[in-house]
């Protein structure tokens, strides 16, 4: 799906029906901000939230989809291509996990042999240091690259609100988590609780 293009879809369609940014927002209760952050392509409307939008703004979730007015002969055509798209988004996230998950490992297991050596060889000092050094600097180098993968892949779901979120990466790395989870602030309400990863936007 190209974000950007949808987003300048809904810009055009609300500007169409005279309606602010504020005014879209209130009639699908949600801040004024979501809306402007959809129209910079910075995020897309959640599930729960396509019809509604789609209603107010008289367009087909296709049309939305697609990122502009469709004809009835293009219609069925548009139709598989944003279902493909959505299935590749979606494949492309899962991707992305497995090889954030990979290059953390990899740091790890490549920096292990570095720690071994630098505890059990009868070595010079500063060698052990550059040993420790070296493998502290693969481990966060790898860590890093996951931190970066994962966090770009799909996004987090609020258990609240529902509203699907890409974290920055300083409340990324600093939040609690699990394997599928992490303790992030809703953008949109406010609440501070797990949320779940999900593979689409």
């Amino acid at each position: 799906m190209d974000q950007i293009k949808i987003g300048k879809f809904i810009a055009d369609e609300r500007k169409a029906k005279k309606y602010t940014q504020r005014e879209l927002a209130d009639k699908l209760a949600i801040s004024d901000k979501t809306i402007s952050k959809w129209e910079r392509g910075n995020g897309f409307p959640e599930i729960s939230l396509l019809l509604p939008l789609c209603n107010e703004l008289e367009i087909t979730v296709n049309e939305l989809l697609a990122g502009e007015r469709l004809q009835e002969v293009d219609y069925k055509k548009k139709a598989e291509e944003n279902m493909v798209n959505l299935v590749k988004d979606a494949q492309a996230n899962k991707k992305k996990i497995l090889l954030s998950a990979m290059y953390g490992w990899l740091a790890i297991i490549a920096a292990l042999p570095l720690f071994i050596i630098s505890g059990l060889a009868q070595i010079d000092t500063w060698m052990r240091i550059v040993l420790i050094l070296s493998g502290t600097v693969v481990v966060i180098i790898g860590i890093a690259i996951a931190c970066i993968l994962d966090r770009t892949a799909g996004a987090f779901e609020c258990p609240e609100c529902k509203e699907r979120f890409v974290p920055d990466m300083k409340e990324y790395v600093m939040s609690y988590h699990t394997i599928t989870r992490r303790k992030l602030k809703c953008p949109k309400c406010g609440t501070h609780k797990l949320c779940k990863k999900v593979l689409t936007k």
